[in-house]
């Protein structure tokens, strides 16, 4: 098999060579490369030791020096370059205490997660696969190194790796592999919220954001995300409905493209439903309530598991705003673009159709219509640029307080009314009919302005 290098990996593998030592590009990239994917970066590994490979590159930066990984600078592009090593006994299920380098290539790839991330390659030796990496391609199997237990007692985060693998390439997690999962979730518990929360986003922007059905089946959400285990036994006995929460989740998910803010919109929109629900005399179960409910807990999972302030705000704002009514005229729509906002109301046409089509084809033709006809109005809002918030309103708070209205509150709460008016009838979003209004209401209550 030939895998084409990058000219930068193969510079940095050809002047190690020339120096005596081994040299290969490894793991992640020569797996994706083997599928035919462009690799987001490539590592190498090496029988050099972190002062040798110092000495051989004129720029370089200690990137991870206690456990050999030296950062090669080529024309401003990093590439990490590690020794063959051997890890130490892990203490704390994430980290070894220590390493020990070693001279055998194999060793090193002994000590990795699964056998697809466990081959190396360069242009002399060819695929160096010692542990059945191409086979487990084949199968489409992903298949820890040696025991899994051992692998995943090392660090726990691998278990969830597992699934995110499997999520990215379609792949099935071999049996003793999930087995070992199922034993071990709970010292998930030793991870850090920053991992948990990376290998969580990969695995529901990935092709198969469904597969956190494994994870749910395996241990790993009733450690990491307990509140989906919920939605997972929570039936939907209604004919709007067709699956249990946890699976209309699964499905919506499927039914959105693979961005991070939508796919965790779609992840938690009905997170709430379990504690809302209720059965009437029928049998029908009712949900009422369940989005506010959803954001109050979505924004707790998502500070939990240290999610930036942006990712949180948008996300609850889609939790809370999924379902909302909406007025079908152009008022109405123009409402609810400045009560939802304005950022998040266009992702809103992606959301409800993901969350429609992961239901029942009960009235589905309809309810797709009508987000039709929503998207229909927004569009010519935006064409016709109407005003929609108060930035884009034609007077501001100092237009305001030049006709003698103090600065304070009573300034915002009269922008307020005034882009009442205008969401109401845009024409009027002009400065002299809005400084009419103005004066009309200080003539009504003379007391909204300081001058005599």
């Amino acid at each position: 098999m030939h895998i084409r290098l990058p000219d930068k990996v193969n510079r940095i593998i050809g002047t190690l060579t020339a120096a005596g030592f081994e040299a290969y590009a490894v793991g992640g990239c020569v797996r994706d490369s083997i599928l035919g994917r462009t690799p987001s970066d490539w590592d190498i590994t090496t029988s050099a030791r972190p002062d040798e490979v110092k000495r051989l590159f004129a720029r370089t930066v200690d990137t991870g020096i206690k456990h050999g990984t030296v950062t090669v600078l080529m024309d401003r592009e990093g590439f990490e370059v590690t020794t063959y090593r051997i890890d130490g006994v892990y203490e704390d299920g994430r980290h070894p205490k220590d390493v020990t380098f070693t001279a055998s290539l194999e060793e090193d790839l002994r000590r990795r997660d699964f056998t697809i991330n466990a081959m190396a390659y360069n242009d002399e030796s060819g695929l160096i696969d010692s542990f059945g990496g191409m086979q487990d391609i084949e199968k489409k199997t992903v298949r820890c190194v040696g025991d899994a237990e051992e692998r995943f007692t090392e660090d726990a985060l691998r278990m969830l790796r597992a699934v995110r693998f499997s999520a990215q390439l379609g792949y099935e997690i071999a049996a003793d592999t999930r087995q070992a999962i199922r034993r071990l979730a709970p010292k998930l518990q030793l991870i850090s919220a920053e991992r948990i929360q990376a290998e969580l986003v990969k695995l529901v922007t990935s092709a198969h954001p469904d597969y956190l059905r494994t994870a749910y089946e395996t241990g790993i959400t009733a450690q990491i995300l307990p509140e989906f285990d919920l939605c997972m036994q929570t039936p939907q006995h209604n004919p709007h409905h067709c699956y249990d929460v946890g699976e209309h989740i699964l499905h919506s998910m499927l039914a959105i493209e693979p961005d991070k803010v939508l796919r965790l919109g779609m992840l938690f929109h009905d997170i709430g439903k379990p504690q809302a629900l209720t059965v009437d005399e029928n049998g029908i179960t009712h949900n009422k309530g369940h989005a506010l409910i959803g954001e109050k807990m979505t924004r707790e999972i998502l500070r939990r598991l240290r999610f930036d302030n942006d990712t949180i705000d948008k996300v609850t704002r889609i939790v809370r705003c999924h379902d909302q009514d909406i007025e079908l005229t152009e008022s109405g729509v123009r409402r609810a673009v400045n009560r939802m906002g304005e950022d998040i109301f266009p992702m809103l046409f992606a959301v409800r159709r993901a969350d429609i089509r992961a239901q029942s084809d009960y009235h589905r033709e309809e309810k797709l219509a009508k987000v039709a006809y929503i998207e229909k109005i927004y569009n010519g809002i935006c064409k016709r640029q109407e005003c929609l918030s108060l930035r884009d309103l034609a007077v501001s708070g100092s237009d305001l307080t030049a006709l003698g209205i103090p600065a304070g509150r009573q300034i915002g709460v009269l922008l307020r009314e005034l882009l009442e008016l205008v969401l109401e009838d845009p024409g009027r979003n002009t400065r002299e009919e809005l400084l009419a209004v103005c004066r009309s209401r200080i003539q009504e209550d003379p007391g909204l302005s300081e001058r005599p």
